[in-house]
């Protein structure tokens, strides 16, 4: 199969949330801003999709997690590097933290994805438990954001296009299995680390800004 019939592949295995232009509250200020409309993935790229465009582009997976590669969960281990390599191939983008924000918690300036109180059963994490793992993606649908997008609290956190500090570190997003406090797991909680670094807790997703996505 060709590189462009693999890519084609992929485009047709993923499924989009439309995010409509206009205002928002942004940040634990709540700050009014406008965006575009764009589309952003349902779900994070997964392990099948990460490795469609490993055999395109002839990289190797990244080193598997200790509960081994499983097509349907996110892709983890992943650099920001990795992540931006992936949307350049796809012609996508890693999203903005404003338009990660925006797709997590809609315009109403809401805590979680799912409104303002912490529910553990809404989406993968270790608050007073232990995950362990990732799950695959869309398991938790009662904790979809208003604009339908699913697992933008827990399972990993997702890295942006967006620099966190001093243009030295990358903002990541979500909070993921790991995470042990619901603090972590709020839409406005940012997160950031070196671009060069892959961990267990680390995945991504994409947006695209073409109207006809």
């Amino acid at each position: 199969m060709s590189t462009s019939d693999l890519r084609v592949q992929l485009l047709h295995s993923i499924q989009w949330a439309h995010i409509p232009a206009g205002d928002f509250l942004y940040g634990e200020r709540k700050k009014c801003k406008y965006l575009p409309a764009f589309a952003i993935m349902t779900f994070p790229v997964t392990v099948g999709q990460y490795r469609v465009f490993c055999k395109a582009t002839r990289r190797s997976m990244p080193p598997a997690p200790s509960w081994g590669w499983q097509e349907d969960h996110p892709i983890v281990n992943v650099t920001w590097h990795d992540a931006a390599a992936f949307a350049e191939w796809a012609d996508l983008a890693l999203p903005t933290e404003e338009e990660w924000e925006k797709a997590a918690r809609g315009t109403d300036g809401r805590v979680y994805p799912w409104g303002n109180k912490w529910d553990a059963s809404k989406c993968r994490n270790s608050v007073r438990q232990s995950a362990g793992q990732t799950a695959p993606v869309g398991r938790y649908p009662a904790g979809a954001s208003p604009y339908g997008v699913m697992d933008m609290a827990g399972n990993v956190w997702e890295w942006c296009d967006s620099w966190y500090s001093v243009n030295s570190t990358r903002v990541l997003r979500g909070g993921s299995w790991g995470s042990h406090d619901p603090v972590n797991l709020r839409a406005t909680c940012r997160n950031g680390h070196d671009p060069t670094f892959r961990f267990h807790f680390y995945g991504f997703r994409c947006v695209s800004r073409s109207p006809g996505q």
